[in-house]
């Protein structure tokens, strides 16, 4: 489980981006983090992952704190963030630099993400286009087999084609212990794939709840404005 308890950050003393801030992810599943822009969504994974502290309050994973980064939790953790960069060396030698950290890495988990996006493993990571390098580098995140997996906004930059093959690349990933919080504006893109949404906005968490298909599918984005329209005034 992941808790985040009373937290509080800001970027700036005078400016704070959450304050007094409490939320909970229990194990297994698929949740959406939903909010605004400047709401916060980015500034929790990082939390999460400990590569940010926060000035109040307490982020723990399985009960140890975030900020310790202790080797045993981050192997069970991996952050795919919404920009990154990749060396100009193959895909080969970056999965043997990686590897080593994550003891339940599978490369055949790794091989079949990959062709879920149409990818092969004999490729050099500096040839490929910016669409490229995301299939890549979810698909090592997703073989890395941690308990938790955080992504921030992974659908920008990909084709139509491209996000229903991340759709079912999560889903053939996922087993009963394995947490994946997917941060995103593009509700459309991840609201067949969801289990759980949290909405948050101005430091509230707005809903958190399990997604419960009935008839109709359920539109996402509707869901969140109606949410945010409704939310009291705080």
């Amino acid at each position: 489980m992941i808790t985040i308890n009373n937290v509080t950050f800001g970027y700036q003393s005078h400016q704070k981006v959450l304050d007094g801030f409490a939320l909970e992810f229990a194990k297994g599943g698929i949740y959406g983090l939903l909010g605004k822009n400047g709401t916060g969504k980015s500034t929790l994974l990082y939390l999460m992952m400990g590569l940010l502290r926060p000035q109040k309050g307490e982020v723990t994973i399985d009960g140890t704190s975030a900020t310790l980064r202790s080797p045993e939790v981050l192997s069970e953790m991996y952050l795919v963030p919404e920009e990154y960069d990749l060396p100009p060396i193959s895909l080969l030698n970056y999965v043997k630099a990686v590897k080593p950290f994550y003891p339940r890495f599978s490369g055949d988990l790794l091989e079949k993400t990959l062709q879920n996006f149409d990818m092969t493993s004999d490729v050099n990571l500096g040839q490929l286009s910016m669409g490229q390098k995301k299939k890549v580098y979810m698909s090592i995140a997703i073989a890395s087999c941690t308990r938790y997996l955080l992504m921030d906004e992974p659908t920008n930059g990909l084709d139509i084609l491209s996000k229903s093959q991340f759709r079912k690349a999560i889903i053939d990933s996922m087993t009963d212990d394995r947490t994946v919080i997917i941060s995103t504006h593009q509700v459309h893109d991840v609201e067949r794939l969801l289990d759980h949404v949290c909405i948050i906005d101005r430091n509230k968490v707005l809903l958190n709840e399990p997604l419960v298909e009935k008839d109709t599918a359920i539109d996402l984005e509707e869901l969140f404005i109606k949410t945010v329209e409704q939310k009291p005034d705080i």
